[in-house]
């Protein structure tokens, strides 16, 4: 069973009487132990197809399926537990709330997934070295100390998909280096992991890399 699958992914905007087609029949699996790069240009759609992977969009053609459950065609509460269930997710915009710390972030996400493992909240924080950072709020987090705190976010309930849009754009090598290691720790625990990205560093430690042209998958 995959741990995460599309099968014909379809998905349009309209503005006005113009519409634009950024995903055309995109398919693509990911297995349990297995480190994914999707790349292209700005634009490719790789954005778009997290999103309607994740469930946070919903495509206009085709389904995905999580964990062996099918997540389109839901409604947004079901597809908010089943994302709650099996996903960690760090997009561009962040998952970080403003107004809970850094360690009540953690807390708050281990609670969507019905969790709670105060351990775990300490051995995240020492794992991305922000034990120190732990009573911060995110507006005075560097950009290094928001990417890695927001890893530790997607990484609380242990999710067996971990997807990341651009994880490292806005990150030092240092930073960079210590995430792909936190990628690799979960591929050696059979974890599956997503991540769409411009680093040639990054791409290079995936298994597969998928490039997205024009909303269609290019190479695989």
């Amino acid at each position: 069973m995959y741990a995460l699958s599309a099968h014909e992914i379809y998905r349009f905007f309209h503005i006005g009487d113009d519409e634009t087609a950024a995903l055309r029949g995109v398919s693509l699996h990911l297995s349990p132990g297995e480190i994914v790069a999707v790349t292209g240009p700005s634009g490719s759609g790789k954005s778009t197809l997290l999103a309607c992977l994740t469930g946070l969009d919903e495509p206009d053609g085709g389904h995905v399926d999580v964990t062996g459950r099918r997540l389109s065609r839901r409604s947004e509460a079901e597809r908010a537990r089943l994302r709650a269930a099996n996903f960690g997710i760090l997009l561009q915009w962040g998952n970080l709330f403003p107004h809970l710390t850094v360690e009540q972030n953690i807390r708050f996400q281990m609670r969507l997934a019905g969790k709670q493992d105060e351990q775990r909240i300490g051995f995240l924080l020492e794992n991305v070295g922000l034990s120190h950072r732990a009573p911060a709020f995110p507006s005075t987090l560097s950009g290094g100390e928001t990417a890695r705190a927001g890893l530790a976010v997607a990484l609380a309930a242990n999710p067996p998909v971990l997807v990341a849009d651009e994880p490292t754009a806005e990150v030092d090598q240092e930073t960079e280096s210590r995430l792909i290691g936190h990628f690799e720790t979960r591929r050696e625990a059979g974890l599956a992991t997503l991540l769409a990205t411009h680093s040639t560093a990054l791409a290079q430690r995936a298994d597969r890399i998928i490039r997205l042209q024009d909303g269609r998958i290019e190479s695989d």
